[in-house]
């Protein structure tokens, strides 16, 4: 026969609460969305403007300006990456685990840096 004790389910506190993992963007994320946000009402001006035929070398100085608006945003990512996700890889604690995880995040920054040269 179960007493109380067994029936009563565990406090919070005691429960296995399963997190979402934490991105290097995390904290910054509601500016990364106001400037995404803010790149995307270019983007639709840029098309407004074909629509309407406007003069072409306005049509390509906005497209210059969300383009580095993009890149900034990209640079910034790298960045958080650099420094949480790469720093996160240097702090694990079994040394062979250690060094493949910190191959693995340089890796992606150095591909993604790589695309973003293109």
């Amino acid at each position: 026969m179960e007493t109380s004790e067994e029936r009563t389910p565990m406090a919070p506190s005691e429960e296995a609460v399963i997190q979402p993992p934490q991105h290097g963007y995390t904290a910054d994320k509601d500016a990364y969305l106001r400037r995404l946000r803010r790149i995307e009402g270019q983007v639709r001006g840029i098309a407004r403007m074909v629509e309407e035929d406007k003069y072409c070398i306005d049509i390509l100085t906005q497209v210059a300006a969300v383009t580095k608006a993009l890149h900034a945003v990209s640079l910034g990512l790298v960045e958080e990456h650099i420094g949480h996700c790469v720093v996160g890889a240097v702090s694990e604690p079994d040394p062979d685990l250690r060094a493949e995880a910190i191959d693995v995040k340089v890796k992606e920054a150095a591909g993604a840096i790589g695309r973003l040269l293109r």
